[in-house]
Order: structure tokens, then C-alpha cells, then sequence
């Protein structure tokens, strides 16, 4: 992972595609272009913080990660990871992503508790997710609307006790 700034092309061209954030997320069109890469460059580091992802053998941008909502006192962060190259999918990418982010919030800020969600839809997010220890914790239903159907947005969490004890 790297500092968004080096990857702004690419972070540029998948908001500018606003399908995939949606199809990843779950975010409404609305919110997937309004979050712009001027305000991830914005963001306050201790609070919030975005990153591209590479393909270490080609050196390509093909996704990003982020953590945010972090609350030092209460020791809660929300992540969310994204491989927005479709050829890159399926490859582990989004998976090696997802543990460097959950080493690095509970080990170099110690957090308590780990979140992130997804649409019910999302099934290689879904299991993802679990494989790596994380726990369903609850369903906001048909929360979410893709090209006019309905899902469920997918809650998961993780206690610093769990970390690197897959259930």
C-alpha cells in the first residue's frame, strides 16, 4: 500500500466510474463521486487515512484502502478495501490488503475494534471477510439500491482478541 497520492490517476478513474464503488460498497452514486480525491488528500492521518494498493509484479495501481471513523478513546476504526481493476480480482490482492491494514490499526495504534460492511451482493467480499476472522454482526435490510434492486448492507466486526484467531 501507498500513500494516495501516488495513485491519484487511477482513484480518479474509478470515481469517475461510480458503478464499481457502488458495486464494492454499496455507496450511493451521490456519495461514491462526492467523496473526491481532494477530500482523501484532506483527510487527518490519526482520524482517517487512504491508500492505493499495487500489484507488486507489475507495479500497478489497481486498488485502494482506507481506515476512517477511528476514535482513539473508544478504539474503533471503519476500513474498507477496493480492487478496482477487474483483472486483478480474485488474485488475493484485496485479502494480503485486508490483513496489512488490521496488522497495522491493532498493532501500531492499538485499537480495540475493527468494522467495515458491504452489500449482500458482494459475495468475494463476503467471504473475504470471514475467512479472515471477521464476524457478521448484523443486517441493515434492503438498505442498499444497485440498478433497482434492493439489498442488505452486511455489518462485520472484529475484536483485537480475535485477530489472527479466524473463527
Amino acid at each position: 500500500m501507498r500513500s494516495i497520492i501516488f495513485g491519484g490517476g487511477m482513484i480518479r478513474k474509478w470515481c469517475g466510474g461510480p458503478l464499481l464503488v457502488i458495486r464494492v460498497s454499496g455507496r450511493s452514486r451521490e456519495k461514491a463521486i462526492g467523496f473526491s480525491f481532494e477530500t482523501m488528500l484532506g483527510l487527518i492521518p490519526r482520524e482517517a487515512a487512504v491508500f492505493t494498493v499495487e500489484d507488486l509484479a507489475g507495479g500497478d495501481v489497481i486498488g485502494m484502502a482506507d481506515y476512517r471513523d477511528l476514535d482513539p478513546y473508544s478504539g474503533v476504526a471503519t476500513l474498507e478495501v477496493t480492487i478496482g481493476e477487474r483483472a486483478f480480482w480474485g488474485r488475493g490482492h484485496g485479502s494480503d490488503t485486508l490483513r496489512l491494514l488490521v496488522n497495522h490499526l491493532f498493532g501500531a495504534y492499538g485499537l480495540n475494534r475493527l468494522e467495515l460492511d458491504t452489500w449482500s451482493g458482494n459475495e468475494r467480499a463476503i467471504r473475504t471477510f470471514t475467512k479472515f476472522g471477521f464476524r457478521e454482526e448484523g443486517r441493515r435490510r434492503s438498505a442498499v439500491l444497485l440498478e433497482g434492486k434492493r439489498y442488505d448492507r452486511v455489518l462485520f466486526g472484529m475484536l483485537r482478541e480475535e485477530w489472527g484467531n479466524p473463527a
